[in-house]
Formats: C-alpha cells, structure tokens, sequence
C-alpha cells in the first residue's frame, strides 16, 4: 500500500491581477478522492492562454456585473485560492468509492471538461483548473471517468501538450464540418491551438493554411502548414494568392480584432467561421451584408465534448498528430513560465512539472 503525503506543492491562484496572484507553496494539503473520483500524481501539466486570461479577469469578476463566465451553471464557479492547470498527464494513485482499486497505476491523460450533462451538449460544461482545480500541483483529484488510460510510447511532458489546445481545436473543425480536400485558414497558427489545428486538419485531409509572425514560417511548414502567410501585408490579397486562387471554405480563428471582416471577405460562399479565441480583441466590428449576402455560418466553439476526446485519443494511438514541445519549466518557476508563454516567443506548447521529477527544464528558443 502507497503511503501518501499529508501536503503537496501547488500554485494557488489567490485572485484576479498580475502574476503576484500566483502563489507556490509546499503546505498544500493532498486531496482525497470522494466517491466516483481517483487522485493522481502529477507528472506534467502544458499551460494555456486561459490561465493567463483567467487569473486577468478577462472572463469578468465577481464585481462586474457583465461577467462572461457566469453563463456557467447560471453563476461564476472560479473561488480562490484555485489551482489551475487542464492539460494533466499522471498515474492514479488512489480510488474513491465506487471506483476499482485496480485502476491504481495506470497513467492517464486527463479530459480537462467538467460534464454537467450526461450527452454531447456543452450547453452546461465547466473545466478542471476553473469550476475545480487542476494540474499545477503534485497530486489533483478528478472525476474517474475523466482519468483516460492511453495506448501511446510518448513521455509524460509530450502527452502534456495535448489536451487543451487539440481538444479546443479538433471541436471547432467538428462544428464547421471541415472535410476531406476542403481549405482551412488558421490564425494565430505558431500558438498552442493554432499548431494543432494544422495537424488534426491534415488527419481529416484537409490543406491547412497558416497566418502568422514573419519569422515561424518554416517551424509552421514542418507541422504541416500547406503554405504560410506572414501578418502585416494585405491580408484578403496575401491569402488568396497563398491559396492560388482557390476557394477557403473554413476559417478557424483564434485572434479576432482588427482582421475579423477580412477573414469573412477570404470566406466563399456559404463558408463556414469558426472562433475559439480573441488574441487580439474580443470586440470586432462585423458588417452583416458580409454575412447574409454569402451566406455565411458563424460558430462559437470552446473545450469539447465527449465524442471529440475519444476522436483525440484516436489520433493519438495512432499517430496522426504529434506533440510540440516547445519548453519545459519547474512547478517553482511558475512566474518565469508564464511570462515567457505570454512573450509568444515560441511554437507549439510550454509544459510545467513538479520539480520533484527528473526534467531538464528549458525554455522556448
């Protein structure tokens, strides 16, 4: 029988601001599992535009009475202090009750959303590191059915980079029905989201078209970019000639602002948008004659369901996407990852593990 530890080291979020919010500390008590639940120890956990956002107040604050996130449950499920983290790589090493013991050892990729339906809606869903917490810790308790073994030889930190940013984007490809042959411009395509759109679009046969910073072009080639247009030129003109003329049937968008109405001009008709993010600005300025006259579908689209992550694993298990790791971080250099992550100075995903494991940490190149 494994004796565990009474504490753990853990950052705490303690409140919305600046990094100083983010707290390690190495008196956190290890959870229990209630019924229905496992505890794992944490082996690696990639990192998010939304623990960024999140710790801001981005999604709103308990004194903004307009706060996006209270559509979850009909109220705000963020207390502090919260540990955050979704993309969660460990073994089980406790079951609650209800829970067989022999899933004790397994090592799991966790599905980061909080299920609070029992279809694929996700009319009602929350996740781990926000309505509960998460992975930026040395022990996290989730619900079991959360807790996916998974048939892969990849290392814990390679698994790390998956869940979040594959999840998010494998769901807005599913929404706008990307198919096989069809063109899909991707923007902010070097970020964590972006890159794995360019690869599950490639697994669904689609040609993935990248935007970007000069200066990634080639890193964004390499995972599978058909061809990729660098910001700062006629974006509608650069597009079209990047794709020869031929139409851009999806458009999946992480960074709205400014180019939101040239991304539905790039659009043919009856092309179908779809967003998971605002990069740069949530607030566009949308000229409906775009929208009505071609015929367009706009889809909002965050985390994922059920179906999606099984789809995901798929993937996985057989290699049709790969991890990007792009830096490793100890859980005591929380602060240092989390700037260099908002600096986007890399591609692919940064990974946090507890400094307990044997890791050489580095950051992005």
């Amino acid at each position: 029988m494994t004796i565990l530890p009474k504490t753990m080291a853990a950052v705490q979020l303690v409140g919305h601001g600046d990094l100083d919010k983010l707290v390690y500390r190495t008196d956190v008590a290890v959870p229990q599992p209630s019924a229905g639940e496992v505890l794992i120890k944490v082996s690696a956990c990639g990192m998010n535009n939304t623990d960024v956002w999140v710790r801001q107040g981005a999604y709103g604050t308990e004194d903004d009475p307009a706060a996006v996130s209270t559509w979850r449950r009909q109220g705000n499920t963020l207390s502090f202090p919260r540990i955050q983290g979704t993309d969660t790589v460990g073994h089980i090493v406790a079951t609650g009750k209800g829970v067989a013991a022999a899933r004790i050892g397994e090592r799991v990729m966790v599905d980061f959303s909080i299920y609070n339906r029992e279809d694929d809606s996700l009319a009602d869903i929350d996740y781990i590191g926000h309505g509960r917490d998460g992975g930026y810790a040395e022990y996290m308790v989730l619900p079991a059915e959360n807790a996916h073994l998974i048939a892969t030889d990849l290392s814990d930190i390679e698994l790390a980079t998956f869940c979040c940013a594959y999840l998010t984007g494998e769901r807005m490809l599913e929404r706008a029905r990307l198919a096989a042959g069809e063109r899909v411009l991707v923007t902010g395509a070097s970020g964590g989201v972006g890159s794995a759109i360019i690869q599950l679009a490639r697994a669904r046969g689609a040609i993935p078209i990248a935007l970007t910073a000069a200066g990634k072009e080639q890193a964004l080639l390499d995972v599978g970019a058909e061809v990729v247009v660098t910001r700062g030129g006629d974006l509608v003109a650069d597009v079209q000639s990047a794709a020869g003329g031929k139409p851009i049937d999806v458009v999946a968008d992480l960074v709205g602002g400014s180019i939101f109405n040239d991304l539905l001009k790039l659009l043919k008709p009856e092309g179908r948008y779809s967003t998971a993010g605002a990069i740069a600005g949530p607030v566009v300025q949308l000229d409906l004659r775009t929208m009505y006259l071609k015929q367009l579908e706009l889809h909002g689209s965050s985390q994922g369901s059920r179906a999606d992550f099984r789809r995901l694993v798929g993937y996985i298990e057989d290699k049709k996407i790969r991890p990007i790791v792009a830096g490793t971080y100890p859980l005591s250099e929380f602060h240092r990852a989390q700037r260099d992550f908002m600096a986007k100075n890399f591609v692919g995903k940064l990974v946090v593990v507890p400094d307990r494991n044997d890791t050489k940490t580095v950051g992005p190149s």
